[in-house]
């Protein structure tokens, strides 16, 4: 066992981690005294350092990371900049814009290390398909020129109404946590087959990620079934993630108390990557060549 990473202590890998592993869903908080969070979160999480990232990473011989910019802070995205210059040529990020933000900004934040900007719209509630789609139509326009993908947090429903839509959007969109559909009710739930064909068709990738999100069970079995359809739909297109620290921030967050990150063993996560593949080739696919060719490393 590794030392424990903000109290929590990860298992080792059970396989060979390829050279050039990535985890494409991390998020970096703090210190809250240099990096404020904004007036209007949803939650207040403590501090998650660069340095516990890359302890976990050591530890789970994990070489690339993408840092997701976090929603406790809106627009501002010097927390994340910030840790992409200190990791370096390691490290891409995913960014969150709005109206103010510029195109000098944009190429600021490409130069860094930046590749995509983030819609997470499931952490604010918004479910309505006509304004989800036309905030994913407006941030593809407005990246697509960098060669930026969009990536989105949303539930199932949401992306099976917006089929239409994401097929002609201007840029790639990443859907996170396997889309957000429920473990529990199956491979044949509503909506499963239209994120499959948007699969198939390459115009998304997934994230096979955060498998908690999407299970109520213990060490979560009922995400294999998922995970398996996904990855059979297009190896081609799914890359994975730790998705730590794991902050939680549910619609009964109280931002004005710092809200405890969920205890996740995050190497017990990554040996039920190796659990869901079917030989290495996948598993080279989803943790080095798909991450190497959406991150642009």
């Amino acid at each position: 066992m590794s030392r424990p990473i903000l109290g929590v202590t990860h298992t080792p890998p059970n396989f060979d981690v390829p050279p050039g592993a990535c985890d494409c869903h991390t998020h970096v908080f703090g210190p809250a005294d240099r990096f404020p969070y904004a007036s209007g979160r949803r939650y207040t999480p403590g501090d998650a350092s660069i340095e516990d990232l890359e302890a976990l990473h050591r530890a789970l011989h994990i070489d690339r990371v993408v840092i997701v910019h976090p929603s406790p802070y809106a627009a501002d995205n010097a927390v994340t900049i910030d840790a992409i210059r200190r990791m370096g040529a390691r490290a891409r990020g995913v960014a969150v814009i709005d109206e103010k933000t510029s195109d000098r900004e944009l190429a600021d934040m490409h130069a860094v290390g930046v590749r995509g900007v983030r819609v997470n719209l499931e952490s604010f509630g918004e479910s309505d398909p006509a304004v989800a789609g036309r905030a994913l139509r407006e941030a593809a326009e407005r990246v697509a020129p960098l060669g930026w993908h969009v990536q989105t947090f949303t539930r199932l429903g949401v992306v099976a109404a917006l089929h239409d839509v994401i097929m002609t959007l201007p840029a790639t969109l990443v859907i996170d946590h396997f889309g957000k559909p429920m473990a529990a009710a199956g491979i044949t739930q509503p909506g499963l087959d239209r994120l499959l064909a948007l699969l198939r068709s390459g115009k998304v990738y997934v994230k096979i990620s955060g498998a908690y999100r999407i299970s109520d069970l213990a060490d979560y079995p009922d995400a294999a079934p998922m995970a398996r359809v996904m990855i059979e739909a297009n190896p081609d297109r799914i890359v994975w993630g730790t998705d730590w620290p794991h902050p939680a921030g549910g619609a009964r967050s109280d931002p004005s108390v710092i809200e405890p990150f969920r205890p996740e063993d995050d190497g017990a996560a990554l040996n039920r990557l190796a659990g869901w593949t079917k030989d290495r080739a996948e598993l080279q696919k989803i943790l080095v060549d798909n991450p190497a060719r959406l991150y642009q490393f």
